[in-house]
């Protein structure tokens, strides 16, 4: 037909090539807090690179931004058993128009796959993933049977002479680069149990480890306190004695 024709501009591809051009281009930086602080709080896409080769991509959401996911990621990486943080660095682009596309996806197939980049599909950017998978074994290849929490890793923290056991664990709870999850009044509740409420703690001088922090206040409650490290993170139940897979006993109160 004279005077007319069609036209189809494939936009998700041309973006998704020129975006791969522009993260190839850039020189990775540590992962660090340091390096992390004129990072922008916008949308974006990011990979992170272990003694520089990529183990992780991932994007933002409209809950954090490419500085708070980073830095989320910084102190995931904290603490590790053979794990030097130093080794962790990442690239990170900002995106103005941020299209309905799936960047994520398309980033980790033109980069290998789920199967080639260790940390994507591995557990490394979930959160705390509740009481119920406190049970679950640990897949080999998941990142925190890889890199297992380090709980004999010396850190600035001190228990103050006459301090509420409540108050500790609140402190130790923020303190530490991995979660600690401890029972609290109710399944739901925020308050906190009645014997940690009750309990007054004698004092330990810093530096110290989440292994001996957390032997020092179970060792300061009634029976049948048990602190547990699993994998990825720490938890404290009333519920002594109780076997976890893959899990050590740090303390169980009343155990003589």
């Amino acid at each position: 037909m004279k005077g007319y024709t069609e036209f189809e501009f494939d936009l998700p591809s041309a973006l998704l090539s020129r975006l791969i051009e522009v993260i190839d281009g850039i020189e990775p930086e540590q992962l660090n807090a340091a390096n992390l602080i004129e990072i922008p709080e916008e949308q974006g896409v990011y990979q992170l690179f272990l003694d520089g080769r990529l183990v992780y991509v991932g994007k933002t959401d409209a809950d954090a931004g490419l500085r708070k996911r980073l830095t989320r990621h910084a102190r995931k990486i904290m603490h590790r058993v053979a794990l030097d943080p130093a080794r962790v660095g990442f690239k990170a682009v900002r995106i103005f128009v941020f299209t309905a596309m799936d960047l994520e996806s398309d980033l980790i197939r033109h980069y290998g796959g789920v199967k080639a980049i260790d940390w994507n599909g591995s557990g490394f950017g979930s959160n705390d993933p509740g009481r119920e998978r406190d049970t679950t074994k640990v897949d080999p290849s998941n990142f925190d049977a890889v890199f297992p929490i380090d709980i004999d890793r010396e850190m600035a923290f001190a228990i103050e002479e006459g301090e509420r056991a409540a108050d500790v664990l609140a402190r130790l709870k923020d303190a530490l680069p991995f979660t600690f999850r401890f029972q609290g009044a109710g399944a739901r509740s925020r308050k906190p149990h009645p014997d940690m409420d009750a309990i007054i703690t004698q004092g330990a001088a810093g530096p110290i480890t989440p292994r001996a922090a957390v032997a020092h206040i179970v060792s300061a409650l009634p029976a049948a306190w048990q602190a547990t490290a699993l994998p990825g993170y720490i938890i404290l139940y009333k519920e002594a004695p109780r076997e976890y897979p893959q899990a050590r006993v740090i303390a169980i109160s009343g155990d003589s």
